[in-house]
């Protein structure tokens, strides 16, 4: 592979770190390179801290830093230009008089979108782009579609048995996924701004919508209440993790539970779509129930669906899954009794 595109996977690499921890920054990584060896790498570790080129240049070591100047910097998303929580990291680039930067893809935020490569360009610096530009977009699919669409990046997951129900008889709830499986949910919601349910959903299994099995942070709880139904005893309502309730009646702020009142004679999706843009929410996992996820399957407005199945389960009467038609996953991966299914809409991920 040709050197280039080996450092600026190692940049991927280092940015995919920060999945979970940054948003609603994207993930970016950086490697800063002196006659084919790196002296020095960093990535974006958390929102509101130092940017990737930061930490990148300050972990090259003081015996190397008259070095700096003379290197090759590979970034995996264009540099900043403006001042943030963090000052222009184009301004750090261009102070440390580095010469050449590979940068993979243009940020696309409003801010930037260009300025960060042009203010390095009209500074003298070479800058070459699109160095595993598409592995870089993808890397930040949900800011990319955030800013891009104007809404965040939308998964759907639920957990069917081996004849497609989601759960029992008038919806009683059975344990579907294994254990291990249970642990790869919790990561996947540690990853995503916010997760999403029904009424149905919380009124059946009463969730707790939380990353208990995984040591990463708890997701914004998002569930429809339109007539104000749930218990205040509902473990959603626990006061555990930020939670927006979207209901007809109220506006009201109770601790960590956000009220907000829409208008359920207009469709919930796109008023949801604006709700989570305006809150710079970029990215939700809706994790049922069947007629929800149905919602988002009939409009078309999804990014990802994962599907997980246990093979070994057959549930009698139960409620039938969504109806989903997709037939060739992304990819799909077995954990014990479980097979997991990853599927991507094309059509709008065709705009990235």
């Amino acid at each position: 592979m040709n050197k280039h595109y080996t450092y600026m996977q190692r940049c991927l690499d280092l940015a995919s770190l920060g999945l979970g921890n940054v948003a609603p920054n994207p993930m970016v990584g950086a490697v800063l390179v002196y006659e084919n060896e790196i002296i020095g790498e960093g990535f974006h570790q958390q929102y509101g801290q130092a940017h990737a080129e930061v930490n990148c240049i300050n972990s090259v070591k003081k015996q190397d830093q008259h070095l700096i100047q003379k290197s090759t910097l590979y970034v995996s998303l264009e540099p900043c230009n403006h001042f943030g929580k963090t000052p222009p990291c184009s301004d750090l680039i261009i102070a440390h008089k580095i010469p050449k930067v590979f940068v993979a893809c243009s940020d696309p935020f409003e801010k930037v979108n260009g300025s960060g490569i042009k203010k390095l360009f009209d500074s003298g610096v070479e800058v070459i782009t699109g160095i595993l530009e598409k592995e870089a977009i993808e890397l930040n699919k949900r800011f990319f579609t955030f800013h891009q669409q104007k809404r965040p990046f939308i998964i759907l997951k639920w957990a069917q048995s081996e004849n497609q129900c989601i759960s029992g008889f008038q919806g009683n709830p059975i344990k579907i996924s294994n254990a291990l499986t249970d642990v790869l949910v919790h990561k996947w919601r540690s990853e995503e701004a916010a997760i999403m349910v029904g009424t149905n959903t919380v009124m059946m299994d009463n969730p707790s919508l939380t990353t208990r099995n995984w040591s990463g942070k708890n997701p914004i709880r998002i569930f429809i209440d339109r007539d104000l139904k749930i218990e205040q005893t509902a473990k959603i309502l626990d006061q555990s993790a930020p939670t927006i309730i979207l209901n007809q009646h109220i506006n009201k702020i109770e601790g960590e539970n956000d009220f907000i009142q829409i208008n359920f004679e207009s469709e919930i999706i796109p008023q949801l779509n604006e709700l989570l843009y305006q809150k710079n929410i970029q990215s939700v996992i809706i994790e049922g129930g069947a007629k929800l996820l149905q919602t988002f399957i009939d409009s078309d407005l999804w990014d990802e669906v994962r599907i997980i199945t246990n093979q070994t389960m057959i549930i009698e009467k139960g409620i039938a899954s969504p109806n989903f038609e997709y037939k060739t996953s992304l990819k799909q991966q077995k954990i014990q009794s479980d097979l997991i299914q990853y599927f991507s809409n094309l059509k709008t991920n065709k705009a990235k």
